[in-house]
């Protein structure tokens, strides 16, 4: 899901940085509470933006 934001157009590119930026956290070989808490942190940062579109805002909250 996350992969698939990243690559797509329509999301504006500060979204996509913040999505590649959470792929990179999950990948990571921290603890995974931390990669947890991490990554929800960055979601709600890009569910927040004002210049989302709101299927896009779903895709990020269901990923």
């Amino acid at each position: 899901m996350l992969n698939g934001l990243k690559e797509d157009n329509t999301v504006p590119k500060n979204v996509r940085m913040k999505v590649e930026n959470s792929i990179k956290i999950l990948n990571d070989d921290t603890e995974m509470e931390i990669k947890v808490s991490k990554v929800l942190s960055e979601l709600e940062e890009m569910a927040d933006d004002v210049n989302l579109q709101p299927y896009t805002r779903t895709q990020i909250w269901d990923a």
